[in-house]
């Protein structure tokens, strides 16, 4: 099982690094989600998350796409995993685990640090997710 904190990571390199692991069947579970960054810039990134959200209610049909930002993250990662509603590309969703913050069970366990350095352009998730 490999814990990750998720503080200051890029989401697209660490949800690349997660649907590789889960794939090889390593259980994974991703703490501090609200902390990963989206790198771009700040304005597009909002605008594009309050368009899908905003598609729901309306009159169009389509995909939920959720606010709460373990969701965010999840829904990331599923999409490089292959055919995720059946086979291997379910049975690797199901080793997922998303948290926000850092419940008391893994407080006291070891994790691997994922951020590295911070790009100049990036909005971290709990600012798209309000």
């Amino acid at each position: 099982m490999k814990i990750i904190d998720g503080k200051g990571a890029v989401l697209g390199r660490l949800a690349s690094y997660v649907a590789k692991e889960v794939l090889k069947g390593e259980e994974t579970i991703i703490l501090n989600c609200e902390q990963i960054i989206i790198t771009g810039s700040k304005k597009n990134i909002e605008e594009s998350f309050h368009e899908k959200r905003s598609r729901v209610g309306s009159s169009q049909k389509g995909p939920k796409h959720s606010k709460s930002s373990e969701k965010i993250v999840k829904r990331t990662i599923r999409g490089m995993l292959p055919e995720h509603r059946f086979g291997r590309g379910r049975e690797a969703f199901k080793r997922i685990k998303c948290y926000v913050g850092v419940p008391k069970e893994f407080q006291e366990s070891k994790t691997i640090k994922a951020g590295k350095e911070k790009p100049n352009k990036f909005i971290q998730i709990k600012e798209v997710s309000k």
